[in-house]
């Protein structure tokens, strides 16, 4: 476990915040460094991400995942698929309060440490399962459904595309935008956006792929 110097830290998030113009409270990104210092400890034990470095995942992590809440306003019910450490799951229920969000894994592992971060943190807003996404029924469908980097574009949609509620849309978090994943979609899907995104002091790309059912 990497020395977790929260003051530095601290300000990276907050600078961060403030170049991205983002509504994330003082006390939400408190929260945000509570998240990362739990990721921190038990990251040893349950391998939640190959990063080691408290200060990277402060960049590869939180700003990375911060960077694509203004696409989900107005979003009101999220599911976040292989949600893995809870990025971008977590995320997003500590800066969005006002919406529900599901996560859901099918390693135990990953899945308990979410049940750790919704308890410690006291957030409400959260659900957390553990199966197959192609298994879960809910009688409340979801108006947006999201996942970071968990498999190809046609694979994400099959298997989750029954979750989707009337008029929602998926939230893809991508590094590069691979064309070639966009034409193997397959009907009745269609991408209807593409947004490059630019996070603070990441030299990577970075794509929210946004794809809706077609009328």
């Amino acid at each position: 476990m990497k020395y977790f110097d929260r003051a530095a830290l601290a300000q990276v998030l907050a600078d961060g915040v403030k170049e991205m113009a983002l509504a994330v409270t003082p006390a939400q990104q408190e929260q945000l460094l509570d998240y990362l210092a739990l990721m921190n400890k038990w990251n040893s034990v349950y391998n939640l991400t190959s990063l080691r470095d408290p200060m990277q995942m402060v960049t590869h992590h939180l700003l990375d995942s911060l960077a694509a809440v203004p696409a989900f306003a107005g979003a009101q019910n999220v599911l976040d698929v292989g949600a893995g450490g809870g990025l971008p799951g977590i995320v997003l229920a500590i800066s969005r309060p006002d919406m529900k969000v599901a996560m859901i894994d099918t390693v135990h592992k990953k899945t308990a440490f979410l049940k750790q971060v919704k308890a410690e943190l006291e957030l409400s807003n959260v659900t957390v399962h553990t199966m197959k996404v192609q298994d879960l029924q809910v009688s409340d469908k979801f108006d947006v459904i999201t996942s970071r980097a968990f498999a190809d574009l046609s694979d994400f949609l099959e298997w989750s595309g029954h979750l989707l509620a009337e008029g929602g849309k998926f939230i893809a978090l991508k590094g590069t935008a691979p064309p070639e994943e966009q034409e193997r979609i397959p009907a009745p899907w269609k991408v209807t956006g593409l947004q490059p995104l630019q996070v603070p002091r990441l030299e990577a790309e970075r794509h929210l792929v946004f794809v809706e059912r077609s009328k």
